[in-house]
């Protein structure tokens, strides 16, 4: 168990799922195209840094849930997996829209404590496209990935 510190210190379990959400610097609105860019960054980690479960990538936010994978027999770190779909996915949309600096407001993270807990944000994520008005179900919305 170690810590990883964003705003506030977090507690890191090895072997742990992880729900993270992060947002657009105020509010930016990600236009389609855009998204498209994170959804494909996101999806690139699948398999090699970690197990994803589900994610969406929102107008305006991204929501993942996904288990780290590891490397000789250490799980790789929440910080290097999002610094590393942030960070390319930023400088994907930057180079699109033509435009500069912060793309991402921090992340915050949440341990799914319990198999229902897992399942309900699980849930909660197919779901976010349809409780925005975006689609009326989950494989509507092509920003939507779930296993």
């Amino acid at each position: 168990m170690s810590f990883y510190r964003r705003n506030l210190p977090h507690i890191v379990n090895d072997d742990a799922s992880y729900f993270v959400t992060f947002s657009t610097k105020r509010g930016f609105i990600l236009p389609e195209e855009a998204r498209t860019l994170v959804f494909d960054h996101c999806l690139f980690e699948k398999g090699r840094k970690v197990e994803m479960h589900a994610f969406v990538v929102m107008p305006d936010h991204v929501h993942l849930l996904f288990t780290p994978l590891k490397k000789d027999n250490e799980p790789y770190r929440v910080a290097e997996i999002m610094n590393g779909i942030k960070g390319a996915s930023a400088h994907s949309v930057n180079k699109l829209l033509g435009r500069r600096g912060a793309l991402w407001e921090p992340e915050s993270f949440r341990m799914p404590r319990t198999d229902s807990g897992f399942n309900n944000k699980k849930l909660y994520i197919v779901g976010n496209p349809i409780a925005e008005g975006l689609a009326q179900e989950p494989h509507e919305y092509r920003w939507c990935w779930h296993e």
